[in-house]
Parts: structure tokens; C-alpha cells; sequence
């Protein structure tokens, strides 16, 4: 059984929000999480995925803004199975239109959206359900040496994160830089 993929643009070139098909009934639901072809037929991408991650997080914790610097730079396909997040992707392409600008899309099981970050933006979120499973994707390996973080509460940047209160952060996370400060090269745009 193989179902469509619906692709939506967000306002920074390159993310992409996708809805799988979902096939349900009276048992259950059943929904192809990932399907290469299809995802490259629906995106006009032709990447490859080498590693997934997943982890677990409480309400209220806040994991980013992160990304890695080339050649190790990576695209991201997240998702949520158990639990909501609201997911943020910010440009970080120096020679983007966009660049410093953020987009933010709620991720949860009821949904089952994903979100497509392409090399070259820093990804966060922010656990809004008691906890939550997170899972993604990425093309390229987790390198520590290429590994940075831009501040999550930047003013330059103003993201809308819909908190109560403080989040629980890393003290990675809580001693990144703002985007100025942070080394983020990214060019030419892509």
C-alpha cells in the first residue's frame, strides 16, 4: 500500500511541511512514515538519509537552535510519534533573502506532518505536550567538530516560542551565542 505525499511551502525557500496519507479505520491507522520515492518525487529532492535519530523530552524543554557547518552541513526530515512540539527552522544562508528569518510549525501525533529543513538552517523546538517522542533524519553523520548552536531566545531573531515560563535547556543551549555572534557560513545560498 503506497499513499501520496502532500508538500507545502513555508515562507523560507527550501522547508517544506509534508502530510503523509493516512489510511484508517475502525483498527487503527496505517501511513508510510518515509518512502525515498516518493519523498523525491514529491519534493523535486534527490537526497540521501544516512542516520535517524530519536529522542524524548519533557514539556517545556527546548532543544536548539542547532546545526552543522560544511561540509558536514545537514538536511533534516523530523517528525513526532508520541506527543506535539512546535517545530522551528531559522535561515541561516548569508546569502539567503531570508537569512535570520524563522519559521515555526506544530509537529505531533494527531498531525503526523513532518518537516523538511535543507543544509543551511538551524532547527529548535519546544515540547508543548507532557513529553514527546522526536524523531528525524539526517544526511549527513553527527560530527561534534562541525557542530554549533545560535541562542534560542535571540532577540534579532524574535521567535514566537509558545512557552509558559522558562524552558529546559542544555547549558549547551543556554550558552549559545545570537545569530551575529554565532559561526554559521553558509554560501553561496542554495
Amino acid at each position: 500500500m503506497s499513499g501520496q505525499l502532500k508538500v507545502i511551502p513555508t515562507d523560507i525557500a527550501g522547508v517544506l511541511v509534508l502530510e503523509p496519507q493516512v489510511f484508517g479505520d475502525a483498527r487503527g491507522f496505517f501511513y508510510e512514515s518515509f518512502n525515498q520515492r516518493l519523498f523525491n518525487e514529491a519534493t523535486g529532492l534527490d537526497v540521501h538519509f544516512v542516520q535517524d535519530n530519536h529522542s524524548r523530552s519533557a514539556r517545556g524543554v527546548l532543544r536548539g537552535l542547532h546545526l552543522q557547518l560544511p561540509p558536514h552541513a545537514q538536511g533534516k526530515l523530523v517528525r513526532v510519534t508520541s506527543g506535539s512540539v512546535f517545530d522551528v527552522a531559522v535561515d541561516v544562508r548569508t546569502a539567503s533573502p531570508t537569512y535570520g528569518q524563522w519559521v515555526g510549525v506544530e509537529l505531533s501525533e494527531d498531525n503526523r506532518r513532518q518537516l523538511w529543513i535543507p543544509p543551511g538552517l538551524a532547527h529548535g523546538f519546544l515540547v508543548t505536550s507532557e513529553s514527546a517522542d522526536f524523531l528525524y533524519k539526517t544526511t549527513d553523520y553527527y560530527t561534534p567538530a562541525a557542530e554549533r548552536s545560535i541562542r534560542w531566545d535571540d532577540p534579532a531573531l524574535d521567535i514566537g516560542w509558545p512557552l509558559d515560563g522558562s524552558p529546559t535547556l542544555s547549558a549547551r543551549d543556554a550558552a549559545a551565542p545570537g545569530l551575529a555572534q554565532a559561526q554559521h557560513s553558509f554560501s553561496p545560498f542554495a
